[in-house]
C-alpha cells in the first residue's frame, strides 16, 4: 500500500513540528549538497528556525555563503547601477583622501607653529613661518589692547557714576548740616529769650505793722507771784508760770 499524501499546513503539535523540521532540514541540506556535486553548481542555502537559529550550506567552502551572496549582489544590479555605484564610491574615496591630506597638513602646520619638526624646513619656509608668527602676535596684541581699552572705558563710567553719587550724598549731607545749624541757632535764641524773661526774686523790706496786740488764748496752769511774796527767782531764765499752748 502506498504512502498517503501529506496535507501542507502548519503542524499544531509542537513536538511533531520539531521532529518534522529536523528531518526535512537534514534532507534539504543533503539535497543541496548532492545538487552541487552532481551538477557542478554553486549552491548556497540559509535556514532560520522558529527560534532564530541559523543553518547554512555553501558549496564553495567555509566562506562559500559570503562569496555566493557577493556574486548575487553583483549580478543582481544592472550595469547602470554598477556604474553609478562605482562613481559614488570614487567620489567618496576622493573626498576622504582630500580630508585626510588636509588634516595631515593642519597637524604639520600646528607642529611648526609650536616650534616642532623644523628640521625639514628651508630658509624661505622658515621666513614664512616667522611672518605668520609675527602676524599672529600682532593680532593678539591688538586684541589685548582693545580689551584693555574697553575695560578702561568701563572703569571711567563707573568712576563718573561714583562721582555723581558722591556729589549727591555730599549735597544731602550739606543740606542736613544746614538744617541742623538752623535748629541749633533756634534753640540757642529760645534759651536766651527764656533767660532774660525769667522772674527775679526781690527781697521786700520789712514793714512794721501798726497793730495792737490781740488777746491770746493760753492753755495750761499759770502760777502768778503774789504781791509781797518773798520768793525769789532761781535764775534769770525762769518764769513765774508754765506756758501752755498758744493759739
Amino acid at each position: 500500500m502506498g504512502r498517503g499524501r501529506v496535507e501542507l499546513k502548519r503542524i499544531e503539535n509542537k513536538i511533531n513540528r520539531q521532529v518534522t523540521f529536523s528531518k526535512r532540514r537534514n534532507g534539504l541540506l543533503k539535497k543541496a549538497y548532492e545538487l552541487s556535486v552532481l551538477c557542478d553548481v554553486e549552491v548556497a542555502l540559509l535556514i532560520f528556525s522558529s527560534r532564530g537559529k541559523l543553518y547554512e550550506f555553501g558549496s564553495a567552502g567555509p566562506s562559500g555563503i559570503n562569496k555566493t551572496l557577493e556574486r548575487y549582489q553583483r549580478d543582481n544590479f544592472t550595469p547602470q547601477d554598477n556604474v553609478a555605484e562605482h562613481e559614488t564610491q570614487q567620489n567618496w574615496f576622493q573626498e576622504i583622501s582630500k580630508l585626510k591630506a588636509k588634516y595631515e597638513s593642519l597637524q604639520q602646520t600646528q607642529r611648526h607653529l609650536l616650534g616642532e619638526d623644523l628640521g625639514p624646513l628651508n630658509v624661505k619656509e622658515l621666513q614664512n613661518l616667522e611672518k605668520q608668527l609675527e602676524q599672529a602676535l600682532a593680532q593678539a596684541r591688538r586684541r589685548k589692547t582693545q580689551l584693555m581699552l574697553e575695560q578702561m572705558d568701563d572703569l571711567r563710567k563707573k568712576e563718573r557714576q561714583l562721582g555723581d553719587l558722591n556729589k549727591k550724598l555730599k549735597s544731602q549731607l550739606e543740606a542736613e548740616g544746614l538744617n541742623l545749624k538752623a535748629i541749633q541757632a533756634l534753640w540757642t535764641s529760645t534759651s536766651d529769650a527764656a533767660g532774660t524773661s525769667s522772674f527775679h526774686v526781690h527781697h521786700s523790706q520789712r514793714i512794721p505793722l501798726d497793730c495792737e496786740p490781740q488777746p491770746v488764748l493760753q492753755i495750761g496752769y499759770q502760777y502768778a507771784q503774789a504781791e509781797g511774796s518773798s520768793v525769789t527767782k532761781s535764775g534769770t531764765g525762769e518764769t513765774n508760770f508754765i506756758q501752755g499752748w498758744v493759739l
